[in-house]
């Protein structure tokens, strides 16, 4: 929209409830949203498409008044509009319904209606006073979400952000969700609607604009859907979120880089799951998961955050119980506790590295032994042999390039990249036969990034099977040799790495069947 000021209403005559022109946020030199246009018109449902990291939730957050932009304008009702503040988006009618329920689960139905808003109209609901008192923790997810949609239109939002909101609902939560939606708009509410499921985006949406990589890549307008079959415009929104089909695996090798991995599938796997599930108080818990891995093979499981994949790596770690099996170089570990899985080489590489990986105020050193506290060698009868720990934190912050003033640091006191290396220096060595990386680059810089994804690499090549669990596509298109897709709990579909994996796991995250 260069040359256009500001506040001049959009193209086609109708000045949008709510739009964004040149919407711009960093953090710490990142771009999350770069130039970002945007325009919610009111009785439309305008859904947004993109893979993890295409800076949707910062996009979000923006226009709900949790994070400010760093450039751009925020207009409303074709005025800009300086946010600041969440309660400034709620005056200003901008409503949010985020994934995870916001409710207070202790409060009832009419309580949690009247926090913060109009309490005097929540007893006019036209609902039952049975339902009205129920508890809000009684609900079913479905419940919940339309008890949170009701509250933000009982502030008088005229924009409602659905932030995934059908992610963790069954089919009929879903179908029941989308029903509302329409009536919604058909009162004249601008709804922006947030999903990674193509059918949802089509059977709901009036207009879809897709992000990737912080910037918006393409958009389908009312014309589109009148004139354009399904089949093409599902083809054009794979294309737009993960790129045209190209050789390779995501990114050229550079000569510096580790040998690939090459499975060795003339003999039995290392690890081999079958049917685990688990019980989960939320949704999405993992059910009839089975998959082998062979040595030096790298096994990726793709997929939205939030569908399983934790569940599923603390389940083969021994962190949760579970139903099915687990199997480490054909001997069953069902039963074993986590040390006992790690001293036979099964080891869990957790995405919460200064939480639950590490003990941010033991030293580097103690770290790097805390799964073998009281064991030989670094152990004698039960008595410390600070010689030998110290020996082996020196030789792994050596091999794994930790940067740390000394071994004695406490590890809490590290840069998150250090604190990383400091996990897969003490997960990949020694006995280790099959490891569970979940998300291990996460929150990483670029150069550490590439650090840590070449440890990975180097542990496959020395015959380490390896799990590898991220919500970055181009991660695991990079390192992996099979993709598994996971999605509602389940593996939805395996794919082999190659030319096509990229597109092929898209259509498959988007629930697109060929």
């Amino acid at each position: 929209m260069a040359g256009e000021s500001p506040d001049a209403p959009a193209r086609d005559g109708k000045v949008p409830v709510l739009e964004v022109r040149g919407l711009t946020k960093r953090f710490s030199g990142v771009t999350a949203v770069s130039g970002l246009d945007l325009a919610v018109r009111a009785g439309e449902v305008h859904v947004l498409l993109g893979e993890n990291g295409a800076g949707k939730s910062t996009l979000v957050a923006m226009i709900s008044g949790l994070v400010r932009p760093d450039e751009g304008a925020i207009l409303v009702d074709g005025r800009r509009r300086a946010l600041g503040a969440p309660r400034r988006a709620l005056r200003l009618g901008i409503g949010t319904v985020f994934q995870h329920s916001m409710l207070v689960p202790t409060l009832t139905v009419a309580e949690n209606l009247a926090l913060g808003g109009r309490w005097w109209r929540a007893p006019a609901l036209g609902e039952t006073a049975a339902t009205l008192r129920r508890l809000a923790g009684e609900l079913s997810l479905g419940e919940r979400q339309q008890v949170e949609i009701l509250r933000a239109i009982l502030r008088g939002s005229r924009v409602l952000v659905l932030d995934e909101a059908t992610a963790m609902l069954t089919p009929q939560g879903a179908a029941e969700l989308g029903a509302l939606v329409r009536r919604l708009v058909g009162r004249g509410i601008g709804v922006v609607f947030i999903t990674h499921k193509l059918n949802e985006a089509f059977d709901i949406g009036d207009r879809i604009t897709v992000l990737r990589q912080g910037r918006k890549v393409g958009e389908l307008v009312p014309r589109d859907f009148a004139s354009r079959g399904v089949d093409e415009l599902q083809s054009a929104v794979v294309e737009l979120m993960f790129g045209p089909a190209a050789p390779g695996r995501g990114r050229v090798p550079d000569a510096g880089d580790p040998p690939r991995p090459r499975p060795r599938r003339d003999g039995p796997p290392v690890l081999r799951v079958r049917d685990l599930g688990t019980d989960s108080a939320g949704g999405n818990a993992p059910a009839g998961i089975s998959f082998d891995v062979s040595p030096g093979e790298i096994l990726g499981i793709a997929g939205i955050d939030g569908n399983g994949q934790k569940r599923l790596a603390e389940a083969i770690a021994g962190q949760l119980p579970y139903r099915g099996s687990v199997e480490l170089d054909g001997r069953k570990v069902d039963g074993l506790d986590v040390g006992e899985r790690s001293r036979l080489g099964l080891r869990y590489i957790t995405d919460d590295r200064l939480g639950e990986g590490t003990v941010g105020s033991f030293s580097v050193a103690l770290n790097l032994v805390l799964k073998e506290i009281g064991e030989p060698p670094c152990w004698r009868h039960g008595i410390e042999r600070r010689d030998r720990i110290a020996e082996r934190a020196r030789d792994l912050v050596a091999a794994f390039d930790v940067r740390t003033p000394g071994i004695g640091t406490p590890v809490g006191r590290l840069s998150g990249g250090n604190i990383q290396k400091v996990l897969l220096a003490r997960e990949l060595t020694g006995s280790a036969r099959a490891v569970i990386c979940s998300k291990p680059t996460n929150g990483l810089d670029l150069k550490t990034t590439r650090d840590v994804r070449e440890r990975i690499l180097r542990a496959a090549a020395s015959g380490i099977a390896i799990v590898l669990i991220s919500t970055d596509l181009d991660e695991v298109l990079e390192l992996s040799n099979r993709i598994a897709v996971m999605a509602r709990g389940r593996l939805v579909g395996m794919v082999a790495n190659g030319p096509e994996a990229r597109r092929r796991v898209g259509e498959i995250m988007l629930g697109i069947v060929r």
